[in-house]
């Protein structure tokens, strides 16, 4: 009878510090901190109940822009269209290095002039 209840606070609580202000609901969230600290048993519960806004997936479809807050996340480097860009751009700029070293031009590591 003592673990089911010392379990559910240490969820609560652990769940409470991961979640983000802007996530919780009618409190702050050191008011829901102390709440679970100090309500042992309906503490928890309480904020399991209505503490938190829980993102429900719709057939796994992405959630709407409203829910998203302007936030965008990625999945992987792979999905993100600026981290590609700037890979297309650093591949770009090589090739033109090693282009300019062929020419006989100089690299930007070089330390010898230029021949006039």
């Amino acid at each position: 009878m003592f673990i089911v209840p010392l379990a559910l606070t240490i969820y609560a609580f652990i769940d409470c510090l991961n979640t983000t202000e802007e996530d919780t609901k009618h409190l702050p969230k050191i008011a829901w901190v102390f709440i679970i600290l100090l309500f042992w048993i309906v503490g928890p519960v309480v904020w399991l109940v209505a503490g938190k806004n829980r993102h429900h997936r719709s057939g796994g479809a992405e959630p709407a822009s409203w829910q998203r807050r302007g936030r965008q996340q990625w999945v992987a480097p792979d999905d993100n269209p600026d981290f590609l860009k700037s890979l297309k751009d650093d591949k770009d700029a090589e090739a033109e290095e090693e282009r300019g070293r062929r020419d006989g031009g100089t690299a930007p590591d070089d330390k010898t002039p230029p021949a006039s």
